[in-house]
């Protein structure tokens, strides 16, 4: 077969991702936090975007700007100069409030002796304390963060102990390094010998003053192993005797609840077992967790779900994630025809124009995307917000896909990392979505979240004297109408953090025990 060149015409049709269509998914799957960044981003770039203000907000260039027209009020009223009584009360030319407060009997001179702007605080030298005091010399309203006590964390709590403790200088600063060292929960991450190599000194030093800052409040602080910090606060306490110090080096058979074992190492009796747990269990694990360790930052729902007054659910958006950005089309009429250069400048603004509206269209499809979602997921899980989770229908990203029209991948985007504020709480929009469980009656599936929720509800109720076995579990789902295997009850208790039923049957006689005594 011989090779030629020739010029052939074909049709076909194609998708192509344009950059736009690229950032229109990406804006899909965007937090209100990203998705704020993102839109900065866009108006610092672009000087046809600005920020549209929020309701009731007024920028104060309005106010600057704003002049009262001059006018004749005795021409526009027709009255006399002449009469008291027909005079104009509310010149605003006047600054004497004695003929007013005479008319009214009524002194308006000062209603609100706290109001800064008319006063200036009694102690001028006070001002500087007040960094942005309204009616000050910045201009600007004060942050009432800045008057929150600040929380202590858990190594300024400790550096303020240092200094009590250690008095020469080398120890201070390997004390320092070594509370650089320590994690939320106040545990020692790291090796002493390399805190010794590290600083130039030798690790017997260092064990040394690791040794007295084990001494510092809260109790367990410092510790390299959970053992270790439990001797610490029972040495604190006096009470490492050898049968305690045998237990606490046996903690993996405590958390088996194998008390038959630990009886025969430690050496003790049930009644003297029985006490010693008490004293464990009122140890703390963690002793940095109590101090703050960071910012904690509050989530905000996308979508907010009210009861109607017809009994309906109103599902609406949440303004306070609604990005507010507006193209400034006047300014784009006015600086269009002051072009310098009409070519290049023409082109520039014809594309940030272009990108400009763009955004805003790409947004408003955004939040017309998030409430079809919503509205949809509200009304297959109506019984859950109704009834509770116990009524939590099995839901996949297929169904709801095809009853509002769209493709799963964009039903996945739009639940992502968002959530949902309804009567029962905020939950995440992924949290609808649940595997199906064949019913055993042959009625309607069940949910997988409900079952689980279903197994907690039993495992919690269930006395010492009968602990629920898996196989149980399982008898009881299916009379309930739920067709369920017993490794995927035993899975479904793993992912709970549920331990089997030998060790809640040792665990529940044992604290049935300590609460006798």
């Amino acid at each position: 077969m011989a090779l030629s060149t020739s010029l052939l015409l074909r049709q076909a049709q194609t998708l192509v991702m344009t950059p736009q269509l690229m950032q229109s998914i990406q804006l899909l799957q965007m937090t209100h936090l990203e998705l704020n960044h993102f839109i900065a981003q866009e108006v610092e770039k672009n000087p046809l975007l600005e920020f549209s203000p929020s309701d009731g907000e007024a920028s104060n260039d309005s106010f600057e700007s704003f002049e009262a027209p001059e006018t004749n009020a005795n021409e526009d009223s027709g009255h006399s100069a002449s009469g008291d009584g027909d005079a104009d009360w509310f010149d605003s030319g006047s600054n004497d409030h004695g003929q007013l407060n005479e008319r009214l009997d009524a002194n308006f001179e000062n209603v609100f002796p706290d109001d800064v702007a008319e006063r200036r605080p009694d102690a001028p030298e006070l001002m500087g304390q007040w960094k942005s005091m309204p009616g000050g010399e910045a201009g600007e309203g004060y942050d009432l963060e800045d008057f929150v006590a600040s929380t202590v964390s858990l190594r300024d709590y400790l550096s303020q102990q240092i200094p009590f403790l250690l008095h020469q200088e080398r120890d201070r600063l390997i004390a320092q390094h070594l509370t650089d060292l320590l994690d939320e929960n106040g545990y020692l991450q790291g090796d002493t010998s390399e805190v010794a190599e590290r600083l130039g000194t030798t690790p017997a030093q260092v064990d040394a003053i690791l040794k007295s800052l084990q001494s510092l409040d809260p109790p367990g602080v410092y510790a390299r192993s959970l053992t270790e910090c439990l001797s610490i606060q029972l040495t604190q306490k006096d009470r490492l005797d050898p049968a305690m110090q045998a237990l606490l080096g046996n903690l993996e058979l405590l958390a088996k609840r194998d008390f038959a074992s630990l009886r025969r190492i430690c050496g003790v009796d049930d009644e003297d077992l029985i006490d010693m747990l008490a004293e464990i269990r009122a140890l703390n694990p963690r002793p940095g967790s109590s101090f703050e360790n960071g910012g904690y930052e509050a989530i905000l729902p996308d979508v907010v779900v009210r009861a109607g007054t017809d009994g309906s659910w109103l599902v609406e958006l949440n303004p306070d994630t609604l990005p507010r950005v507006l193209v400034n089309q006047t300014y784009f009429q006015s600086i269009s025809k002051k072009a310098s250069r009409p070519g290049e400048d023409a082109n520039f603004l014809s594309e940030c124009l272009q990108n400009a509206n763009w955004l805003t269209r790409s947004l408003d499809q955004r939040a017309k995307t998030i409430m079809k979602v919503a509205s949809e997921i509200v009304r297959q899980q109506d019984a859950f917000l109704l009834h509770g989770v116990d009524h939590l229908r099995p839901l996949n990203l297929k169904t709801v896909a095809e009853a509002i029209k769209m493709h799963e991948s964009t039903v996945s985007r739009v639940t992502s990392n968002k959530y949902m504020l309804t009567p029962r709480g905020l939950f995440e929009l992924k949290y609808f979505f649940t595997v199906s469980i064949n019913s055993a009656e042959g009625g309607d599936n069940h949910s997988a979240e409900a079952v689980r929720h279903r197994i907690r509800q039993m495992i919690a109720q269930e006395a010492p004297e009968a602990v629920l076995s898996d196989d149980d579990i399982v008898a009881i789902l299916k009379k309930s109408g739920v067709e369920l295997a017993r490794r995927t009850v035993a899975k479904y208790r793993e992912s709970m953090n549920i331990p089997s039923s030998v060790q809640r049957r040792r665990e529940k006689r044992t604290l049935a025990r300590i609460a006798a005594c």
